[in-house]
This record gives C-alpha cells, sequence and structure tokens, in this order.
C-alpha cells in the first residue's frame, strides 16, 4: 500500500469525504500528517502554498510527513518540501455548474456574493459584484483553477488553457471526479495499492436538499462561460478519468467493484447508524459530531447507535466524525500537549 500522498483539497467537490478516507488510513498506519500551524484547518489558504505553513517544518531537518491533504493553494516546489519524492498525488473535480451554485450557497458573505439574492442575479452583470482585487474573489469565479494555483481571471486561449492542463498532468498522478464518487474510490484504490475497507466512506459535508435548486438552462450556460477555465479542467479530466478506468480496471471489473463498495458501505450504514442516514444539525445528539455550518447551508451529520461494541464503536465514530473534529484529534496525537 502506498502511504505518502499528497491529496490537493478542492473547495466544495466531496474533498471533506475523501479526507476523512486519509485520515481513518493514516490514523490506522500510524502515518505522519502535514498539519497547518497551530493545529489550524487550513494552509495559510488562500495564499499558494509554502513549506513553513506547516507544523514540525525546518527547513534544517529534512523531516518528511507521509500526507499532505488540508485545504492549500498548490505549489509544487514547496509541498516537495514537506513530504518524500515517492509521494503520490491526486485531487478530485466537479463540475464547475454545481461547484459554483454549491459555492454561492456556502459562501454567501464573499465580497461577490453578499450583495445579490441569487445566481442568476450575479450572472446578470457578474462585474458589477465580481472584483478581481478582492481577497475572496476565486469563491465566485473558477474556484477549482484557483486551487492548483493558477490565475482565476486569466484569459482562456486555446494555448493557455493547454499550458494549464499540461502543468496539472505533470503535477498528478492522477484526478478523481466527484459526480462518479465511487468509481473514483475503485480508482483510488486501485492506484494506492489499499483495501476495499481503507476508501469505504459515509458522505461528510454535504448539505440539506432544502437548500439546493435546479438551475434553468440559460444560467447553466452562463455559469459555464463565467468558469471557463474550470470548465476546461473538468471537461478535459472527467474524459481521461474513464480512459484511466478502461486501462487500469474495465468497465466490467469496475461496476463489480462498485457494487462491492456500495453493499459494504451499506452494511456499515446498518451496524453503526441510527436510522437511515444524515439528518439535520439539530438532530445530532452527540455534539462531537456536529459538523460546522457554514454560510447558507445546513451541512448534515449522523447518530450512531447506542451500545456498539468498543472496537466497532471506534470504527463506526471514525467515519462520522466531521473534519475539523477529526483534524483537531489528530494533531494532538502527533504533536502532543507539553504538560506545564
Amino acid at each position: 500500500p502506498k502511504t505518502d500522498i499528497v491529496f490537493l483539497k478542492v473547495h466544495k467537490s466531496a474533498s471533506s469525504t475523501v479526507m476523512n478516507i486519509l485520515f481513518r488510513f493514516g490514523e490506522t498506519h500510524n502515518l505522519s500528517f502535514a498539519f497547518p500551524l497551530g493545529g489550524g484547518f487550513q494552509l495559510y489558504y488562500p495564499h499558494h502554498f509554502l513549506a513553513r505553513f506547516v507544523q514540525g517544518f525546518s527547513p534544517q531537518s529534512p523531516r518528511r510527513f507521509n500526507i499532505l491533504c488540508h485545504h492549500m493553494r498548490f505549489l509544487q516546489p514547496e509541498v516537495q518540501k514537506v513530504v518524500p519524492s515517492s509521494a503520490v498525488y491526486f485531487s478530485i473535480l466537479r463540475n464547475p455548474v454545481q461547484l459554483m451554485e454549491s459555492s454561492f450557497v456556502y459562501y454567501k458573505g464573499a465580497s461577490a456574493f453578499s450583495r445579490v439574492r441569487s445566481l442568476e442575479e450575479f450572472l446578470s452583470q457578474p462585474y458589477r459584484y465580481y472584483n478581481p482585487a478582492s481577497g475572496d474573489r476565486h469563491y465566485a469565479r473558477n474556484l477549482m483553477t484557483f486551487d492548483f494555483g493558477f490565475n482565476p481571471d486569466g484569459e482562456v486561449s486555446p494555448e493557455r488553457v493547454q499550458l494549464m492542463l499540461k502543468a496539472i498532468e505533470a503535477s498528478f498522478d492522477f484526478l478523481l471526479i466527484s459526480e462518479y464518487f465511487d468509481e473514483s474510490m475503485v480508482l483510488l484504490k486501485e492506484m494506492l495499492c489499499w483495501d476495499l475497507d481503507s476508501v469505504v466512506s459515509f458522505p461528510l459535508n454535504t448539505r440539506d436538499r432544502s437548500t439546493k435548486s435546479p438551475l434553468p438552462d440559460s444560467v447553466v450556460e452562463k455559469l459555464k462561460a463565467w468558469n471557463r477555465l474550470d470548465w476546461e479542467i473538468y471537461t478535459h479530466f472527467n474524459r481521461t478519468f474513464w480512459e484511466r478506468i478502461d486501462r487500469a480496471i474495465g468497465r466490467e471489473r469496475m461496476q463489480r467493484e462498485v457494487r462491492a463498495l456500495r453493499a459494504r458501505q451499506a452494511e456499515l450504514a446498518r451496524t453503526c447508524l441510527q436510522g437511515t442516514g444524515s439528518v439535520v444539525p439539530k438532530d445530532i445528539k452527540d455534539s462531537s459530531l456536529r459538523p460546522l455550518q457554514h454560510g447558507g447551508a445546513r451541512i448534515l451529520g449522523y447518530n450512531l447507535k447506542q451500545g456498539l461494541g468498543r472496537e466497532l464503536e471506534r470504527t463506526c465514530r471514525r467515519l462520522v466524525t466531521p473534519e475539523l473534529q477529526y483534524s483537531s484529534i489528530l494533531y494532538k496525537k502527533q504533536f502532543p500537549p507539553q504538560p506545564p
């Protein structure tokens, strides 16, 4: 199994669920994480990543960390200073139309969104609300392009798009697609030589359906045009994703593996969870399992069954622990507080 991993956690793309998988694998195999300084939750995002943002990094010591997976804006020469040279690099992408809709609800307080009632209103005159010089502009345009380290306001010439795609391909071993999450997990398992239970998950940091609304076609087209760089990244890597599956796994085996993954997830849900699945924040009984609520979104969570055995309770709890709480637990384990 591969144990040295860089995961670029792209915003609003099922990346919290992937992070939970990495946290569990790292904890089980006693691996070290490149945590943000002081146990924060982001690596000084939205600044480009620097090695000195990592707790325990020093230029003098050659210490390397196994897993880098907290939010950052990618800059490979700096990333290479904190992980072994053998590290596998991967990320996950999402259709930019749904990504922007999610971002609009979640980052409603961002300067570009705060004065509009709807995404339609924003897109009718984007430059009236969007300021390329504002520090939080990336939440409102080409968010994936930004997270990969590029300029979200860059021109969309064919040459520039090609350069960007080539740069991503040169840095990353593979990219997953959140719309095909189960297939992505099978591919992840294959690429990292992991077993099935290592990639099983319950969806985390997901929104209550009541805050989701379908977008009219006219808005969808405007969204694609406004997020053109993201659209180019997504369509290119959506295609190579399926090419990779055909090469590495084949469609028939993929179907079998996806069935096995879903069956195992259903089995764990029956074993671990009260009721049929996720619940709204006010119905989460254990406050340590309540996810952070942000913007206009209602983020769902889970209730565990009572009376589980100790080992099983631990397994189940790890599957549903929100990323901030889980990150804090692992940080304290890796950097135990010094007694006074």
